[in-house]
């Protein structure tokens, strides 16, 4: 849904950083309480506004998602996320080591990281927190593109304040004061 007070709360409740009052929160038939950290984990990819990055190459920033993945599927992800064109324009290119960027790297090149990240996980379950928020309309165009694509075979579940982001949405709730209105 939209954005609005309790938005990031209904993620991280889903990533059990918070655990609920009352009711319970189910994934398939399985309550969520009850499901191991590690295997929630491999169930979930979650994208936020800012992403973390290491000091390490490109390729292995966005491999962190998951460990051993060959060089086809880190490029098959950046391709998704927009950011293959631009990892190829560096010098070094995958093996382009992030500290070697400095400051270099815009917010919206970090954040289609992050994203990268999340289609190379493939997880059943995506969980997005603005993560369009730092991109420019063509960029954010490719992942949402993308996004609906890898969305028939997923639940998603998308945080945004950018009407042009909430368009691929199936359903849209809007939280107002920490309620769906």
């Amino acid at each position: 849904g939209r954005s609005g007070s309790g938005k990031s709360t209904l993620l991280k409740l889903l990533m059990r950083f918070y655990d609920v009052h009352s009711g319970s929160i189910r994934m398939g038939d399985r309550k969520l309480s009850g499901i191991n950290t590690n295997e929630l984990r491999d169930m979930e990819s979650y994208v936020t506004q800012g992403t973390c990055l290491f000091h390490d190459s490109i390729a292995n920033n966005i491999a962190i998602a998951k460990p051993g993945a060959s060089r086809e599927e880190i490029v098959e992800a950046a391709e998704k996320a927009s950011l293959h064109e631009f990892i190829e324009s560096l010098p070094n290119g995958y093996d382009t080591l992030v500290g070697e960027l400095g400051d270099t790297l815009s917010g919206g090149e970090k954040q289609r990281i992050g994203v990268a990240r999340a289609f190379l996980h493939d997880a059943p379950l995506l969980l997005l927190d603005e993560p369009t928020s730092n991109l420019d309309s063509l960029n954010e165009s490719i992942i949402l593109r993308s996004l609906k694509k890898m969305g028939k075979d997923k639940t998603v579940i998308l945080v945004s304040h950018r009407e042009s982001t909430m368009a691929v949405a199936e359903k849209v709730y809007q939280m107002e004061n920490g309620r769906i209105s």
